[in-house]
């Protein structure tokens, strides 16, 4: 048997008898007792075997392949025999360390080895993991030990951060301050990232099983505010006043009207750069959005709009501090403008997100289907895009009503006049006023 090398460990195949294959070290460097598990799965772990001063055989698993290098696995071996030469047993040790295990450490480990795991999860996404459990897990579960948990304990959790319990005012930099609110968003929210580190634990054998599987989740109120007509032209005009004025930064009036132009996320456009705007196909090829590569076809008013700011950085929506490399950093202010231009424009209520429903919901209004809006908004499940169902209502009514009317017609033998049916009431003020001109001419 050679030495466990990379290509020896990637070339073990599982037993087709499903029995655990062992694969040993040998030859020159080789660690006695050192090797890998390889699970009928396919699954396969580092691991030391070793005899106590009591002459007990122990395994201990020092890690999973893939994670740990073969000579990062073989350097803890020999600390592991090292440990078992002066007398001690690294495996009862560690289950020791099981038994004692806080929540707090869970979490440490959780932050450190996750990434490791899922590597195809964002960094973004791992930052909101830490924030969710710095400020609610820890501060009212940090010190339960996390073998002892229960699903009543996980319960009380998520209503806890309900009621909020674990609100907070934190001083984040020297200017700097978080506000930590509770609710049952953010509840259900940090329930999910609880149960997702539980089941690390699961994993590692730190714990059996996972406390938070069959509690649920608590559903958020539903904050999905659409712009009607009449709003997108008071915001509009607000909007040119306040730049006339000089009360609104041009990269925040050019932010704005993408966000509703091209119903992107407000991470996409304000770190949107040049390179990424392709002036002959027109769209935006992101590297880099919350699913991943994205390709946003633009309309011609967009286009238009891009194509009329200066390109004075790399940004196209530049801020005004000069950084280290000499470029402007992107502009960071969407949000505070976005409240100055919302209030200003009389529109209570409106999330500044609400502009990427809003032209979901004008989609619908024109006809698309879900499958479309879909497309339109680079949505990777369907489910996502099932929230704007229900605006799809007024076209497909009207379409039934007029063949209905047709068939009504043809059943009173078809003397009487088909009169389309009148959808004022419910129409868009601009779907109005096409249908005024048109009955006027």
């Amino acid at each position: 048997m050679p030495k466990l090398t990379k290509r020896v460990v990637d070339a073990v195949r599982p037993d087709p008898s499903g029995r655990d294959v062992f694969t040993w070290d040998a030859g020159d460097g080789a660690i006695k007792g050192f090797g890998i598990r390889t699970k009928p799965s396919g699954a396969s772990s580092y691991l030391v075997q070793y005899r106590t001063k009591e002459g007990r055989t122990r395994r201990l698993v020092l890690g999973r392949v893939g994670v740990l290098t073969p000579d990062e696995a073989r350097a803890l071996a020999g600390d592991k025999l090292k440990e078992v030469a002066r007398g001690g047993d690294p495996s009862a040790d560690r289950h020791i360390a099981r038994e004692t295990l806080t929540v707090n450490e869970l979490a440490a480990l959780y932050l450190h080895d996750g990434p490791a795991d899922k590597p195809n999860k964002k960094a973004s996404s791992w930052a909101a993991d830490r924030s969710n459990i710095e400020r609610h897990i820890l501060p009212l579960l940090g010190r339960h030990f996390a073998k002892a948990l229960t699903q009543a304990d996980v319960a009380k959790f998520q209503a806890d951060v309900a009621v909020g319990k674990s609100k907070a005012d934190i001083k984040t930099k020297k200017h700097g301050r978080a506000i930590v609110e509770g609710g049952r968003g953010t509840a259900a929210r940090s329930l999910a990232v609880l149960g997702a580190m539980l089941q690390f634990a699961v994993s590692r054998k730190f714990i059996p099983e996972n406390p938070a599987k069959g509690v649920p989740l608590y559903k958020g109120e539903k904050k999905e505010r659409f712009l009607s007509e009449a709003e997108v032209a008071r915001w509009a005009d607000t909007m040119t006043r306040m730049e006339r004025d000089g009360t609104l930064h041009p990269s925040a009036a050019a932010g704005l009207r993408l966000l509703v132009l091209t119903g992107c996320r407000k991470s996409e456009i304000m770190t949107l750069q040049w390179s990424y705007f392709d002036v002959e196909r027109s769209c935006l090829r992101l590297p880099d959005s919350k699913t991943r590569e994205k390709v946003v076809h633009l309309p011609s008013a967009a286009v238009e709009l891009l194509a009329a700011l200066p390109r004075v950085s790399t940004w196209v929506l530049p801020g005004d501090r000069k950084r280290r490399l000499g470029d402007d950093g992107h502009y960071t202010g969407l949000q505070k403008a976005w409240e100055r231009v919302r209030e200003q424009a009389e529109i209570p209520g409106l999330r500044l997100h609400d502009l990427r429903h809003s032209f979901a919901s004008f989609a619908v209004a024109e006809g698309q289907s879900l499958f479309m809006v879909a497309k339109l908004l680079g949505h990777k499940q369907t489910r996502t895009t099932e929230r704007y169902a229900h605006l799809a209502a007024d076209p497909i009514l009207a379409a039934v009503d007029q063949t209905a009317n047709r068939i009504a017609a043809a059943m009173r033998g078809g003397a009487a006049k088909v009169v389309a049916p009148d959808f004022s009431a419910r129409q868009s003020p601009a779907k109005q006023r096409r249908r005024g001109a048109a009955d006027a001419s």
